[in-house]
């Protein structure tokens, strides 16, 4: 039993105690996934005989389920039925949307991605998502009445309260927009949204390269360079929401204008419009990244040397970050990081020049496990975050 949960109710009351309880073992599992009643003992700090009873008057009340781990009865693993409720996540970036639904085990059940065009509008996006939306659940038999959350990740700074931050260079089409409301108003859910770095971490952190990491950044290079950080298991976010902005890191400051509006940007420099601009010349005005990465694969000399300096160039950035954050695992996210050691060759090399030594002694630099799919991961991982069972849902709740 918890002293910290019986401090802060009124003595004698027990039926406060065990609505607690049984609110502490769902949150675990939703936080965590299918969980073994062992584990959920350890993380929720609750008795084995508490957590045993829980359990079985969940499953007695439909909320939870028992699966065979292979491991025998004491392996059996608790998660949520199908029939408990389900999340969505939404990516949207600059030029496409991702839609996926998962249940409350943190397994996606179904997805779908859009190319947007470049002109593309918020209404017109969200609207996309909402038809999206009634597909997916429509193809899994999934009900509308039992979506609890949506996450909204976007390629821009977003504040502690949802806000957009600087929409109108970052993001023009969903600049003065009450992101979080307005969403919300349109998907008829309760919505979070997250930059889409920092959304990328905590995909990476849950299910991918970053799976049991403490501190680690993972490093979004695309249309826009940014970096998530993941400080002691949790997302860090700063004191106004915009830490990690690792793409407007000064490299030369009489060099272009960024979008940001200031000089010499890294963005200006490694993003996936800048890459491919410099091979324009050679290889043509339509090359994009995937060509450049193939290219580069199959020997050609100067996609080479564009993906080698653009990870010297995020090394050096990357380097300053390690000296201050001291992570364990940096995750390198985009297209551009399907090139590899092409690229991360020489990112390492460059950070084990310019960092403290004894601060990326161990560091381990590594492409993320998921991919371009990372990001709606995340939305799906902040969904489940923020996910409320109805009250009537918990027996006694």
């Amino acid at each position: 039993m918890s002293e910290s949960v019986e401090s802060r109710l009124q003595p004698g009351s027990q039926t406060s105690l065990r609505n607690a309880n049984q609110r502490r073992v769902l949150d675990t599992v939703r936080r965590h996934g299918r969980l073994t009643q062992a584990q959920i003992s350890r993380r929720t700090a609750l008795a084995p005989s508490t957590v045993s009873n829980i359990v079985h008057e969940l499953i007695g009340a439909g909320l939870l389920a028992a699966e065979s781990d292979g491991a025998g009865r004491r392996g059996q693993l608790i998660g949520f039925r199908g029939s408990a409720g389900h999340v969505v996540g939404i990516d949207v970036g600059h030029r496409h949307v991702t839609v996926a639904v998962a249940d409350l085990n943190q397994r996606i059940l179904a997805q779908r991605r859009h190319d947007l065009p470049e002109d593309h509008r918020f209404e017109d996006d969200l609207e996309l998502v909402g038809r999206s939306l009634e597909t997916l659940l429509r193809s899994r038999g999934i009900p509308r009445a039992g979506l609890l959350a949506a996450g909204l990740t976007l390629p821009a700074p977003v504040d502690l309260e949802g806000r957009l931050v600087g929409a109108s260079t970052m993001l023009p089409a969903w600049d003065g927009i009450g992101v979080r409301e307005e969403a919300a108003r349109r998907l008829a859910l309760p919505v979070v949204v997250e930059n889409d770095a920092n959304a990328g971490a905590l995909g990476e952190h849950a299910w991918g390269a970053g799976r049991g990491a403490q501190h680690m950044v993972y490093l979004k290079v695309g249309h826009g360079v940014g970096a998530g950080l993941i400080l002691n298991g949790v997302l860090f976010r700063g004191a106004a929401g915009s830490a990690g902005e690792i793409g407007h890191t000064t490299v030369d400051e009489h060099g272009r204008v960024c979008r940001c509006g200031n000089r010499g940007c890294l963005e200006t420099y490694v993003s996936s419009g800048e890459v491919t601009r410099l091979l324009a010349g050679t290889h043509g005005p339509d090359l994009t990244v995937p060509g450049l990465v193939a290219a580069a694969a199959a020997g050609d000399v100067g996609c080479g040397r564009v993906l080698g300096d653009t990870g010297r160039l995020l090394g050096a950035a990357v380097a300053g970050l390690c000296n201050t954050v001291d992570p364990e695992l940096v995750v390198v996210g985009g297209e551009i990081a399907e090139a590899g050691d092409l690229l991360l060759g020489p990112l390492r090399e460059t950070v084990s020049r310019h960092a403290i030594r004894g601060n990326v002694r161990g560091l381990r630099i590594e492409p993320a496990r998921l991919g371009i799919e990372a990001h709606v991961a995340g939305a799906v991982v902040l969904a489940l975050q923020h996910a409320e069972l109805p009250a009537g849902a918990v027996p006694g709740g």
